[in-house]
């Protein structure tokens, strides 16, 4: 895909809102150029539903593993990010963001902000936006730990009565979370080892 191509017209590609079209070439391009994340963010409010969807996955896919200046780049939005989330209405918005943002750099207090706003999301009529919630609010406790009871409270709860995917995933970050019994806490010791750990 040349550089020189223009962003939208490329995430605009698809045959409908929900389809990745060319989500893994745009994604390899923001790699190679990272300071297009800046135009791809500001993407994530198209009046498009399939462009704001397509910029939100390849968010998430280059924020995996994202470069010092992929960092930078998303820090600098972090406040609009954060506001964005609870104005989401697309259900793949909703769940790319809820997987992307509680791996910023946040303060306790945005955090916090972003916690409230994920509990929501635990009601929504989509089983993957709900899972995406859980898996956000116990990467949010490495930023707040003093929040980790009440979310493996919720992850026992939604281990027992969610979705089946919901049911996986809380089974999975209750082992993460929760220290053999008389053993040590498993979390690596960086904030960037644990949340990497988590997500795997």
């Amino acid at each position: 895909m040349p550089r020189q191509a223009d962003l939208r017209s490329q995430l605009a590609v698809g045959r409908h809102a929900l389809d990745p079209a060319r989500v893994l070439q745009i994604t390899e391009l923001i790699r190679a150029y990272p300071r297009r994340a800046a135009r791809l963010i500001e993407l994530l409010w198209d009046d498009d539903p399939g462009v704001a969807n397509r910029a939100a996955d390849t968010l998430e896919r280059v924020y995996h593993d994202p470069s010092p200046t992929l960092r930078r780049i998303v820090y600098e939005f972090k406040e609009a990010l954060i506001g964005l989330l609870p104005e989401a209405r697309s259900i793949k918005l909703r769940w790319n963001l809820a997987f992307t943002i509680p791996r910023l750099s946040l303060t306790v207090a945005e955090a916090r902000r972003v916690a409230a706003t994920l509990e929501t999301f635990l009601d929504d009529r989509s089983s993957i936006v709900k899972t995406a919630a859980l898996q956000g609010l116990a990467e949010l406790t490495l930023h707040d730990p003093a929040s980790l009871p009440a979310v493996l409270d919720l992850l026992r709860i939604h281990g027992r009565s969610g979705t089946p995917a919901m049911r996986a995933r809380s089974h999975y970050l209750l082992k993460r979370l929760v220290p053999p019994q008389g053993g040590r806490s498993p979390r690596p010791g960086t904030q960037a080892d644990s949340a990497a750990w988590l997500i795997h």
